[in-house]
């Protein structure tokens, strides 16, 4: 009897840690940003697309996934050095997520390859967020 008590303190605890991790994941959601679908590069036609929410600062985009219970970002593109790719619209199965609405342009960075599918609004606000960084030389300037 004491085995199975110690077993359901345990099994309580974990569920009030989930339920933590999960309000303070909601609450971190519904603080603002930019719906976004992400996907991190490679990957196969249609698959692997994350629904979230994109936030901007100074030098970095943040990604944080809407089924994810990780406390911080999923994913962090720098505005340092981030190159903008191709545009295109949704292909195949990406349908079944996304409407003709939405733009998926590549983006890369010192870190890594990916695909934004964004609305229009969305993607006009990312665009101006790349191209409104201060160059290379205003930051040797400034001395970061």
């Amino acid at each position: 009897m004491q085995t199975g008590m110690v077993i359901a303190i345990i099994l309580v605890v974990v569920l009030v840690a989930l339920a933590l991790l999960s309000t303070y994941r909601l609450v971190m959601l519904r603080r603002g940003g930019t719906a976004a679908i992400l996907r991190v590069l490679p990957a196969r036609a249609g698959e692997r697309w994350r629904h979230g929410v994109i936030r901007y600062d100074e030098d970095h985009l943040v990604f944080y996934k809407l089924t994810s219970l990780k406390l911080g970002a999923d994913s962090v593109i720098r505005r340092r050095g981030i190159e903008i790719g191709d545009r295109r619209g949704p292909q195949g199965d990406e349908y079944d997520i996304m409407t003709d609405a939405i733009s998926v342009i590549g983006v890369a960075d010192r870190n890594g390859d990916y695909e934004l599918a964004l609305d229009r609004p969305a993607l006009t606000a990312f665009l101006s967020w790349v191209e409104s960084r201060p160059s290379e030389r205003a930051r040797r300037l400034r001395g970061h």
